[in-house]
């Protein structure tokens, strides 16, 4: 089967593929028009297939300076040209997709000749894809605001301008950090921001507090914590709605951690994997069982909150960037003076300000300390965290709901010490 298969003349399968290529484009734009009049249209799917036909045609009858191709290429334009003005005059439309879509498929025949069969196969399905996604691409364009384009210009300075501008030499000579390794930091989590940001405004805008539980849990559950304990004051959902979501949101917290890990020190993230897993499932589990306690003729959570902060401002970077050099020099001293003691009790103390800092200079920095310590001071930092959210929402949340958060606040911080206990008792 395989040797007949390599008797069959590459100029044959060159053809069959441009042949489908340039129907499957035309049945596309067939598909997109088939409402309207045929002859308001040069054509679609056996009209592409000519178009490929003809390029495959006069590619290979001059094979040297291919004059016959790039003269059928200039009548191929006048052409649409022709068909395009006439659109305008006529139908009073101004859409130039099909007609691109067109010069894309005379093109086909030097792509399939010269270029991998696999970089072919890209481009028609990404022009498959560009030219079915239009509605799509409308509807998302309505939901930008005047700042949108102006974020994403932000996140393409912080990671694709400044980081490759920043060096990569030590800052101090008693410590292994370099301004490249701050930044990189920096734009690790500006990303996995700007992720959640995009998934909250644009893929569940209306989602309601539980998804915004989920989604801001992946940004900062620290931030998500308080603006829906202050949310709950509000009272127009349910109280085990509200405690619910600011449970949920923890549970991203080792999510987003756990992310970090893979991306910056693999060897630690195996190690704090299994460990990870039982808190994110007994966080998860917390939740929902919270939030299935409600009375069963409770109104269903239907209020979403907005959060449309931008969070790519530079000065959240800077403050960032300032609390990573401060960590690193904080826990070089600690562990210096204090070894691995010193730096059990700092996790604590740095889970009660900014946890994000501090573990980006524990698994990029190269301290003479085991893997396991490092590991062990990681969820001892959640542990802290949840001590500090769980002090944030109580405060700021309604009455109706202190009840229920000290009942899952009080799970999360039994399950976090039994954790240390069994990591403590392997090592």
């Amino acid at each position: 089967m395989i040797q007949s298969l390599e008797n069959i003349p590459v100029s044959f399968i060159n053809f069959v593929l441009v042949t489908l290529f340039s129907l499957l484009l035309g049945l596309e734009q067939r598909r997109r028009n088939i409402q309207l009049e045929t002859e308001v249209l040069f054509g679609t799917d056996r009209t592409f297939t000519f178009i490929g036909i003809l390029g495959y045609i006069l590619w290979v009858l001059e094979s040297e300076n291919h004059y016959f191709y790039l003269g059928g290429f200039v009548i191929i334009s006048a052409l649409l040209c022709i068909y395009y003005f006439q659109k305008m005059q006529i139908q009073r439309k101004f859409g130039v997709t099909a007609v691109l879509i067109a010069l894309i498929t005379y093109c086909l025949a030097p792509l399939v000749f010269t270029q991998p069969k696999w970089l072919v196969l890209i481009i028609v399905v990404t022009v498959l894809f560009l030219a079915e996604l239009k509605e799509t691409f409308t509807e998302v364009t309505r939901k930008f605001d005047n700042n949108e384009f102006l974020t994403l210009g932000k996140f393409i300075v912080i990671a694709g301008i400044i980081l490759p501008m920043v060096p990569n030499e030590q800052i101090f000579t008693f410590i292994q950090i370099t301004p490249y390794q701050v930044w990189l930091a920096v734009v690790i989590i500006s990303a996995m921001s700007y992720f959640s940001y995009l998934l909250n405004k644009f893929v569940f805008p209306n989602s309601g507090i539980m998804i915004t539980g989920f989604l801001g849990g992946l940004y900062s559950s620290t931030a998500t914590t308080i603006i829906i304990a202050r949310k709950s004051n509000e009272k127009t959902s349910t109280p085990h709605e509200y405690a619910a979501s600011i449970i949920l949101a923890t549970s991203m917290m080792y999510v987003r951690i756990f992310i970090l890990m893979v991306i910056f020190n693999t060897a630690i993230a195996g190690i704090i994997l299994p460990y990870f897993i039982a808190l994110f499932l007994i966080t998860i589990a917390t939740g929902f069982i919270i939030y299935n306690r409600r009375k069963q003729d409770a109104p269903i959570a239907s209020t979403t909150i907005k959060d449309d902060r931008n969070p790519l401002e530079f000065k959240v970077a800077l403050i960032f960037a300032v609390l990573y050099v401060a960590f690193t020099l904080i826990t070089h001293f600690t562990i210096e003076k204090f070894g691995n003691g010193g730096l059990n009790i700092l996790s604590y103390i740095a889970g009660l300000t900014d946890i994000d800092p501090f573990l980006m200079n524990l698994l990029q920095g190269k301290y003479e300390v085991v893997n396991a310590i490092i590991a062990f001071a990681a969820i001892q930092a959640t542990v802290g965290n949840n001590i500090l959210k769980g002090i944030y929402s109580y405060s700021l949340s309604d009455k109706s709901i202190r009840k229920l958060l000290l009942t899952g606040w009080g799970i999360l911080f039994i399950a976090g010490f039994a954790v240390i206990i069994v990591i403590r008792l392997l090592n």
